[in-house]
């Protein structure tokens, strides 16, 4: 498929790299994740715009709070799987106060085929919490533009961190591609 017919098959991924854009985001940190592909491949098509790829989910959390310090804006996009990574790395966002915008695709909920994604698809919400960050949750295509909106005001105007949790079902069922 490519990416005129992605555009077409999921509008809201669209959607959410207009929001960066409109907003002023220069970086996007990222892990590489299928289901935020569609919005990757815009930010690295856009000359406005930087793409860091990361190597763990934590070093986005690092590349987010250093841009911010550099006077850019910037957002993490990652998996729900690595959000137990980052844990530690969060309490930097709550002791400095820095605005943070996070994206995330579930795993673990509807339909997942692999049980190594389950354990921390039932807690992320609840990690995110835990370590004081606001968590929204996007789970309708027709949703999600607010949903994104309204995290991206509540890091970048009022100062909060937010976590929008991109639900499984809206991103798709994922299955092994066995040959």
């Amino acid at each position: 498929m490519d990416s005129k017919e992605q555009s077409l098959l999921h509008p809201w991924k669209d959607e959410i790299f207009q929001i960066f854009k409109a907003g002023g985001v220069s970086q996007v940190a990222y892990v590489p994740d299928a289901g935020h592909s569609q919005v990757i491949r815009h930010v690295l098509a856009d000359k406005n715009m930087r793409g860091i790829p990361v190597t763990t989910e934590e070093e986005g959390v690092a590349s987010v709070c250093g841009a911010w310090l550099g006077g850019q804006k910037a957002v993490l996009l990652m998996q729900s799987s690595g959000v137990g990574n980052c844990v530690n790395m969060f309490s930097i966002i709550n002791n400095c106060r820095f605005p943070f915008l996070t994206l995330v695709t579930m795993r673990g909920e509807w339909a997942e085929f692999n049980q190594w994604q389950t354990p921390m698809g039932r807690v992320t919400q609840e990690a995110f919490e835990m370590m004081g960050i606001n968590v929204l949750r996007a789970d309708r295509p027709e949703t999600v533009a607010e949903v994104v909106s309204a995290g991206f005001d509540a890091a970048f105007q009022g100062g909060d961190a937010v976590a929008v949790l991109l639900s499984q079902n809206l991103i798709g069922r994922k299955k092994w591609d066995i040959k």
